[in-house]
């Protein structure tokens, strides 16, 4: 059985969570350590990572910084990059209140709410 790289992910996202990750499309900044902060787009969110666009390699371990729209930058970890996307996990979780209210503003059909 062969699985696309999207597939292998969508079952991967889900698995050894501490938090389920809800889809989205979210734009933003990203910042690696030591690089400029570049425009990217958060595919989904969870209260402990994110999965996002890098046009850039990113390297297992590398600090990063995601801003979103309205909050200060959120310090993460790189889990893994893989054909110009990337998955990190929060250096702290994320507020559950702030997630919420993240999910409410940009949940469902991708529209920029």
């Amino acid at each position: 059985m062969t699985f696309e790289s999207q597939d292998r992910y969508d079952v991967a996202a889900q698995e050894d969570r501490c938090a389920p990750r809800t889809k989205l499309t979210i734009p933003g900044q990203l910042r690696a350590s030591g690089g400029r902060a570049f425009q990217t787009v958060v595919h989904d969110l969870s209260i402990s990572g994110f999965s996002a666009s890098a046009i850039s390699r990113m390297h297992e371990g590398q600090v990063c910084w995601l801003t979103l729209p309205g909050l200060e930058s959120l310090q993460a970890q790189v889990v893994w990059w893989d054909n110009c996307q990337v998955g990190c996990a929060f250096s702290e979780l994320l507020s559950p209140v702030v997630h919420e209210n993240i999910l409410a503003r940009y949940a469902g059909e991708g529209a920029y709410r």
